[in-house]
């Protein structure tokens, strides 16, 4: 029996950009452009390794928060010359090296389509894998009339004069008349690995069109594009929250996901935080809801200790390694991993959200705690983040339900 072949999605992440500065870490949907790309690839079906080339340390961590592979390009191909089929060579290379053996189909996919699915991505791997193509893209159907202007004709009028490119002005059919043509979207590419090596570029012997929704093509050159992202985030992303039914246990992490993460120091050296009354009403309906709750933080001052009482929530404070201790009061109530809720905010989280089945970050987290996210709140921490998690679980008015039997819910892939 054959070995299954290898199909690697390397996505291009250069640290510099004039347009939108950082913008391969610009969040669209609270998440990173970087982690956005990196979930799709994981969660398609015919991707078997899935590698971020960049020179940035910062999109770096990102990308590895979100499962990715890590290519770290040198300066020679990040500059504002170096082009994509030159990147994904390097990772082509820098992928056998560390693999000890080659790619079978490479793509290429880039993080500023923040729209594109698992299944653009499944759908140009398959046309290579099994259609018999050479190279494939995702294209949006277009029955658009195109325009172009010409030069004047030497001793004309200066006006440029206008003429039909995919059309003869003098016919307008309908549209159910006509063809569709067919509008490169920039977001995802597969090629042979060999033709690539071979060619040099994305495009050689026959290649395919894979359509995609028209809706869902964006592609972010500049900071106008971002901000239609934002705002298109809520109606194309797929809602992924947490019900009562898929979770047991909620575990929150203090400093900077129940607080703003400032600290107070008054003349006799006290620290003093600010926490979200609503976020006290959000841990009351989960403590009446039946859910296992725990407060876990590093952070040795008694306010923690103070603010878990008035919650009356177990806490654990002061830990230097967080995930063992979550691992073991895990154990020791028998809660199932997969069924618990972490929230948090910064790199020392991350630990955690990686061990639980419903890792969430708060909205101003850390780039990289967004990226290894599964639901990122909209609510800043310490101004209401909790009780929007709360609200999650048991609806917008907080009453507690009985929870329906656990089946099995939708999980983003953790790897291959």
């Amino acid at each position: 029996m054959s070995a299954p072949r290898t199909v690697l999605a390397v996505i291009p992440a250069r640290g510099g950009s004039k347009g939108v500065p950082g913008k391969n870490l610009a969040p669209v949907g609270g998440v990173p452009l970087v982690a956005r790309a990196v979930r799709a690839c994981r969660a398609a079906r015919r991707v078997t390794h899935v590698a971020v080339s960049t020179d940035d340390p910062d999109i770096a961590a990102v990308a590895a928060g979100a499962g990715a592979e890590v290519v770290h390009r040198p300066a020679a191909l990040a500059d504002d010359t170096a082009t994509s089929e030159a990147a994904l060579l390097h990772a082509l290379d820098a992928h056998e090296a560390r693999h000890g053996r080659p790619a079978d189909v490479v793509l290429l996919v880039q993080c500023t389509s923040p729209f594109l699915t698992p299944g653009d991505v499944d759908g140009v791997a398959a046309e290579v894998l099994d259609g018999g193509a050479d190279t494939a893209l995702t294209a949006a159907p277009t029955h658009g009339f195109l325009w172009r202007h010409t030069l004047p004709a030497p001793h004309a009028a200066p006006a440029p004069h206008a003429e039909g490119v995919n059309h003869d002005k003098t016919h307008r059919p309908r549209r159910q008349e006509r063809t569709p043509e067919y509008l490169e979207t920039g977001a995802a590419y597969a090629m042979d690995a060999a033709g690539l090596r071979a060619h040099g570029h994305r495009f050689f012997g026959r290649t395919a069109l894979v359509p995609t929704d028209p809706a869902r093509v964006l592609e972010i050159d500049d900071p106008h594009d971002l901000a239609r992202a934002r705002a298109l985030a809520p109606l194309l992303d797929p809602p992924d929250l947490p019900t009562r039914a898929d979770v047991d246990a909620v575990v929150l992490d203090f400093d900077g996901t129940q607080t703003d993460d400032r600290v107070l120091i008054d003349a006799d050296g006290r620290e003093l935080v600010a926490v979200h009354r609503g976020d006290g009403l959000g841990v009351a309906a989960l403590r009446r809801a039946g859910l296992h709750l725990l407060i876990l933080s590093t952070e040795k001052n008694p306010v923690v200790a103070a603010r878990a009482r008035k919650l009356h929530v177990p806490v654990l404070h002061g830990v230097d390694r967080k995930d063992a201790a979550l691992k073991h009061w895990c154990e020791e109530y028998g809660v199932d991993p997969q069924r618990v809720l972490y929230a948090g905010n910064d790199v020392n989280d991350l630990p955690c959200l990686a061990l639980v089945g419903w890792p969430v970050a708060v909205a101003d987290a850390h780039a990289a705690v967004r990226a290894a996210a599964r639901a990122v709140t909209t609510t800043r921490g310490g101004a209401g983040a909790v009780r929007e998690i709360a609200a999650w679980l048991l609806g917008p008015d907080l009453s507690p339900t009985t929870p329906r039997t656990p089946g099995p819910t939708h999980r983003i892939p953790r790897g291959k």
